[in-house]
């Protein structure tokens, strides 16, 4: 084994460990959480019902976080909305969650399209720019999708840091006449005690009770589009669970996954569509 080689088993072992490392102490922050809220729990942890679920949780977490590294450098450049338009249903944008990028949507793009949604487009929202610049980016994709399939409206569908961006433009920025539909995965609308280990300043805004989600959460849901906030009551990420509910959306909680894996399980996949379908109905 020459010397490129080993180099590359160790940086592939080290993302691996590192990546399992990181799981780890998200899910042993938001299990002391979860206990604390509810004491009940602490009698419940070491049965094997309790530690099947923690070590397939921690799994599942983990196979899903290494596979948005893996993808990580097929998104950076930017898509291309094309002109020819397949099926019925309106265009839908993703949006990714902070310091991601588009390739962590990629899966769910595919099964959209095979449910029959012709052109799913997902955007880069980099963490290094503030909310409102983030947002003028998804309206102008907003508008280009609007002319270039001359359509009246579009569907939103937000993981994580993207599903705030596209209630931003919904709620603040005049997208309410542009939007039929807003679909959010695992969104802090209410922040997450993770905040203060963010790096960039729009992750530490999302501290619960700060000064910007007062004034966020202050502003009422427009009148038009219709809301749906999916969370997983094992989120890892958004702590507590009930940060991703949304005042005046149809909320629908899911178990068995974590923040990441809302991605890529096939339950959340399939309340996406639902919620989808139900909008367009």
């Amino acid at each position: 084994m020459n010397s490129l080689t080993c180099i590359i088993t160790f940086l592939i072992k080290l993302t691996i460990g590192l990546t399992a490392l990181t799981v780890l102490l998200s899910y042993s922050l938001a299990w002391y959480e979860r206990a604390n809220a509810r004491p009940d729990l602490i009698d419940r942890r070491f049965t094997a019902r309790g530690l099947c679920t923690a070590i397939w949780l921690l799994i599942q977490e983990t196979a899903c976080l290494l596979i948005t590294i893996v993808l990580n450098p097929l998104g950076w450049s930017t898509p291309k909305i094309s002109p020819e338009k397949t099926g019925n249903q309106q265009p839908v944008i993703l949006l990714h969650g902070l310091l991601q990028n588009r390739s962590c949507m990629f899966w769910l793009q595919h099964r959209l399209k095979k449910a029959g949604y012709g052109q799913v487009i997902s955007i880069n929202t980099p963490p290094w720019r503030d909310l409102e610049t983030l947002t003028e980016v998804l309206a102008k994709r907003v508008d280009e999708l609007r002319i270039t399939h001359k359509v009246e409206k579009v569907h939103l569908v937000g993981h994580s840091m993207g599903g705030i961006i596209a209630r931003n433009y919904v709620q603040n920025r005049g997208g309410a006449a542009h939007v039929s539909g807003m679909v959010t995965l695992g969104a802090p609308h209410h922040g997450s005690k993770l905040a203060p280990f963010a790096l960039s300043k729009m992750g530490r805004s999302l501290l619960p009770g700060s000064a910007f989600l007062r004034q966020f959460n202050s502003v009422p849901w427009p009148e038009g589009p219709q809301a749906v906030s999916i969370y997983t009551r094992y989120d890892n990420i958004v702590l507590p669970t009930d940060s991703s509910k949304m005042a005046g959306a149809k909320l629908i909680e899911l178990d068995g996954m974590g923040h990441i894996s809302l991605l890529f399980h096939p339950r959340a996949f399939q309340a996406v569509v639902e919620s989808l379908a139900a909008i367009d109905s």
